[in-house]
């Protein structure tokens, strides 16, 4: 009981709470003073010796020191707002910690329960095949998560190297959803593809990889029923749209734009027991955005579904423009890879 009291007398809201009301008791402590002093000289001020009275009211230095005392004021709302923010954060990455150790400890126990069994039984053929894929599985996931992170750790220091280049939209982003079928071992007629998007555009294949098995992997889990996964393919002059459209628990409009920040994870009442680090749609938005396109989400609630929208520009063959700037850096990542190997 005491350390709790401790810990709310010493709270960050508690202080400024206190900080505030000092502040503002002081300055109706000086109000009050002028006014006081002010009614006073006008009552007897015909009775005082001259040099006593002021030949004016000099209501200067109580403007300036309003004005002082509220820009003080602001400046301490603004350190506040500053240090609560950064405690937000400090929360954000304990949880997304204890998210990850348990994502990590999580598959390598089961690959570590099952070599154990293998090592120490008899295990037959069909069973052991059975153990082998899922310790794969496994791995996979283990792999996944450690090329998510490296991932956002070069995102921030800028030393992802991509290797861009022109794909026709459709067939890419058709040849992608099977590969994530695949990896998930998703039963047929799971995900569907509609639609068609007959455009070029300039990818990262890997990239976009990492963007799609983010988003199908974040729509089975947060869809507690047998409706499939639809991904719808447009094409429009001047972009490629991607809509991974899910029938699952649906996402509160006040949370439709936190969930693409890092660390970020939303719970409600209803939510399955889900795990993850919050990183997924962190990515997917942050390697779209160096596509050049841009990522969004829309919900109507409670059990109505999720919709992803992704756009890629569509390309154009011009000299000038970002797209073209990607196209420059991949040649230059080859080159300087190239010297590198000549030089080993």
């Amino acid at each position: 009981m005491k350390m709790k009291r401790k810990s709310t007398i010493f709270h960050p809201l508690f202080i400024f709470i206190i900080s505030q009301l000092a502040w503002l008791s002081l300055l109706g402590l000086w109000i009050y003073w002028f006014v006081s002093n002010y009614i006073i000289f006008n009552q007897v001020g015909n009775r005082l010796a001259p040099q006593m009275v002021p030949k004016a009211t000099n209501i200067f230095a109580l403007v300036l020191g309003v004005c002082l005392l509220l820009f003080l004021l602001l400046g301490m709302y603004l350190i506040f707002s500053f240090l609560n923010r950064q405690r937000q954060i400090t929360q954000l990455y304990d949880n997304f910690i204890a998210n990850i150790t348990h994502e990590l400890k999580s598959p390598l126990a089961s690959i570590q329960l099952y070599l154990e069994t293998l090592n120490t039984r008899e295990v037959p053929l069909q069973r052991r095949q059975e153990f082998l894929n899922l310790m794969l599985q496994d791995a996979n996931r283990l792999q996944n998560l450690i090329n998510n992170i490296l991932q956002i750790s070069g995102l921030q220091k800028k030393i992802n190297v991509y290797h861009f280049s022109i794909y026709n939209a459709d067939a890419l982003i058709s040849q992608i959803i099977k590969e994530t079928e695949q990896k998930f071992k998703l039963s047929a007629g799971k995900v569907r593809i509609t639609g068609a998007a007959n455009k070029s555009i300039v990818a990262d294949v890997n990239a976009l990889k990492m963007v799609f098995d983010n988003l199908v992997d974040n729509a089975l889990k947060y869809s507690m029923n047998e409706h499939p996964i639809t991904v719808h393919l447009a094409a429009h002059v001047q972009n490629v749209v991607v809509e991974i459209i899910d029938r699952g628990i649906g996402i509160e409009l006040n949370d439709q734009k936190k969930i693409f920040q890092k660390f970020q994870r939303v719970y409600y009442s209803y939510s399955p027991n889900v795990k993850g680090t919050g990183l997924g749609l962190y990515l997917a938005k942050e390697i779209v955005k160096y596509h050049g396109g841009k990522i969004s989400v829309y919900s109507r609630g409670k059990n109505t579904g999720t919709t992803f929208r992704v756009e890629f520009p569509v390309y154009h063959a011009k000299k000038k423009g970002y797209i073209q700037y990607l196209l420059k850096l991949t040649q230059k990542n080859k080159e300087a890879e190239s010297e590198e190997f000549e030089d080993e």
